[in-house]
């Protein structure tokens, strides 16, 4: 569960930053934070499968290396989604 909260908050933090990197491509801090809160998810639930990642608890606890993973894998693939989702949008409103 703590893997999948450090996936959305570090999606959200990397479609807001995706949002500000990329202003022509913004959707609105509510548009940029939903659609890297979903990449975030998405990202780290693809990058889990990919690596075989286990649950992320070492002996009853939770793994910091793991959560911290969580964290900036999901804030990558949430400023990607961000991005890629807001430059379709874009394209779309003409």
């Amino acid at each position: 569960m703590e893997n999948l909260i450090a996936q959305i908050v570090g999606g959200a933090l990397g479609g807001t930053a995706g949002g500000k990197v990329s202003p022509g491509n913004s959707m609105g801090n509510t548009g940029n934070l939903i659609a890297g809160a979903i990449g975030g998810v998405g990202g780290g639930q693809l990058l889990g499968g990919l690596l075989g990642a286990a649950g992320g608890d070492a002996a009853g606890g939770m793994d910091i290396g793991a959560m911290l993973g969580n964290l900036v894998g999901g804030g990558v693939a949430g400023m990607v989604v961000q991005v890629v989702v807001g430059m379709v949008m874009k394209k779309m409103r003409g």
